[in-house]
């Protein structure tokens, strides 16, 4: 009993070893398999899956002559044939999924006289079933914007549903839309198509729920039952403005080396790129002329500070993604008045001290000097005690208390001391002799 059973696993085993040996009769590794479908579907709708063999060189290697010589051979469990078609060394399926989740489906192509030899050529592809329907919302507007997701504000815009039904699942459903587009309006309509229009700039999210609704009726039954399918769908747009222009806000007239300040009001939607420069006239400012400022909103200030008078022109371009627009804004520089005082002040001020300076030093050496010229006659000379009301003590009191009111300048008083006085007494004097 023992042989009759191990001949046969023999056999098996053998034929297991030796068949991938067999020559294929084309190369394998020259050739793939390229997949499409139409899915993803709805759980119940049928799905088309198709492979064909192409050559990987992008077609100069020539395919094989006979397409009867070769086989697919297909994997797509769970999911359920419905049709298979082979033409031209292309294969067709057609599969229905009756649970959602995303399921694996397989192809490979060998010689049809040895489908265990090694495979020509194979490929994959996952197909995703879900419960709910299968669509997608399209917005479009008659000015197309070069911004992805951009579109204008006070324009009508288009949003449509398209619904995914490639096997005409739902040509017998009755459809029933319920939209919400972000800005507190809402609508409820049977059309998949509706118009809309948004009259303030932002970032808005478009909602939509959709249900579809039909009645089954089942093999041998006269009454079917209602299906429902419903799905949940959405989509963001961003609404801006077009640059419509810049007002200018400032002085038409300043002096040199004041600050002048510049409000610039954007009648668009942001965020833009500002550029601005200074011309002796107004003209449009070339590409590269000046450096861009970003600018995140709709209000922007200049500041500048004129040094040399004569006539400006302020010469401002600014952009979003929409539009682009010119502005300009004439100024006239006069020399300031102020400036020359201001320089003026501080220089008469110092003169001022100075001369005061002087005057206190000239004062107070001239009055040193008094005082040792009177001490002087005093103590030494003979004199003053015999004859007090002499003319030169009579011209000093003169001097003294007249002297800085009667003369003009602190040097004239100074000579006028140093010829009064002299030069003091000598130390030592000749002892005068008398005769009796």
């Amino acid at each position: 009993m023992a042989p009759a059973v191990w001949s046969p696993l023999c056999r098996i085993l053998w034929l297991t070893c030796v068949l991938p040996l067999a020559p294929a009769r084309v190369a394998a590794g020259l050739y793939e398999l390229n997949l499409t479908m139409d899915g993803p579907a709805t759980t119940g709708a049928e799905v088309t899956i198709s492979a064909t063999l192409v050559a990987k060189d992008n077609g100069s290697l020539a395919l094989p002559p006979d397409a009867h010589l070769y086989r697919f051979h297909w994997i797509h469990t769970p999911l359920v044939l419905t049709g298979k078609m082979e033409q031209n060394l292309s294969s067709t399926i057609r599969v229905v999924g009756n649970v959602p989740g995303d399921f694996p489906v397989s192809v490979w192509l060998t010689a049809a006289d040895c489908w265990m030899c090694q495979p020509v050529a194979r490929s994959f592809v996952v197909l995703p079933i879900t419960e709910s329907l299968v669509g997608n919302l399209v917005i479009t507007q008659n000015t197309s914007l070069p911004w992805p997701s951009s579109y204008l504000t006070k324009t009508v815009l288009k949003v449509a549903f398209l619904l995914h039904d490639p096997s005409n699942f739902f040509k017998t459903a009755s459809f029933l839309y319920r939209w919400d587009f972000g800005d507190g309006t809402l609508m409820v309509t049977e059309d998949p198509v509706v118009y809309y229009n948004y009259s303030i700039i932002g970032t808005f999210t478009v909602k939509l729920k959709v249900v579809a609704e039909w009645e089954q009726t089942k093999p041998g039954a006269t009454n079917g039952g209602i299906v429902q399918k419903t799905g949940d769908f959405s989509t963001s747009l961003e609404l801006q403005e077009t640059l419509r222009g810049i007002q200018v806000w400032g002085p038409s007239l300043i002096q040199t080396f004041q600050k002048m300040t510049v409000t610039l009001n954007f009648l668009g939607s942001p965020p833009l790129t500002l550029c601005w420069r200074l011309k002796p006239e107004c003209l449009p400012l070339e590409e590269g002329e000046c450096h861009p400022v970003s600018v995140a909103s709709t209000a922007y200030n200049l500041t500048h500070t004129f040094h040399d008078p004569g006539d400006y022109c302020f010469s401002i371009r600014a952009e979003n993604v929409i539009s682009k627009t010119h502005q300009y804004h004439k100024i006239q520089v006069w020399p300031s008045t102020i400036q020359p005082a201001v320089f003026a002040f501080p220089c008469a001020t110092l003169i001022t001290v100075m001369l005061a300076f002087i005057m206190y030093m000239t004062l107070r050496n001239a009055a040193h000097q008094k005082d040792m010229v009177e001490v002087a006659d005093f103590d030494f000379s003979p004199m003053s005690d015999k004859n007090p009301e002499s003319p030169s003590g009579v011209r000093c009191c003169c001097q003294m208390c007249c002297g800085p009111f009667l003369l003009d300048t602190p040097s004239e008083y100074l000579e006028i001391v140093r010829e009064n006085h002299g030069l003091l007494p000598p130390l030592y004097k000749s002892i005068k002799t008398y005769t009796v």
